[in-house]
């Protein structure tokens, strides 16, 4: 589990998508759910801008990531309207916004 050294944030009106940054560089993946709701780190749904948490594994093959190197990159698509329900907003009992670096749900601590 890494989080992002960037602040992100998702304005109401876009979706983001989590890409490969580099698909050269072996068996690795940085995502398995990849997409980023609209209103991720934003005020109007509960949060403020905050890292993007990531599930990295590397598959069959040893793999070293240093500091600062680029994993993966966001791609921003506009939305045809506002969402009625904006997932991370109050009342819902979503528990993304804000989120930091801890295992999933499904993981006994």
């Amino acid at each position: 589990i890494l989080a992002s050294k960037e602040y992100l944030s998702v304005p109401l009106d876009y979706a983001a998508e989590m890409r490969a940054y580099d698909t050269k560089v072996g068996e690795f993946r940085v995502h398995y759910a990849g997409f980023f709701d609209p209103g991720f780190g934003m005020p109007e749904a509960g949060g403020e801008a905050t890292r993007g948490v990531l599930e990295v594994r590397s598959h069959d093959v040893p793999f070293v990531i240093s500091d600062g190197q680029i994993v993966c990159r966001l791609v921003y698509e506009p939305l045809i309207e506002i969402p009625d329900k904006i997932y991370g907003a109050g009342g819902i009992g979503s528990n993304y916004q804000g989120q930091g670096l801890k295992l999933g749900k499904h993981f006994r601590g």
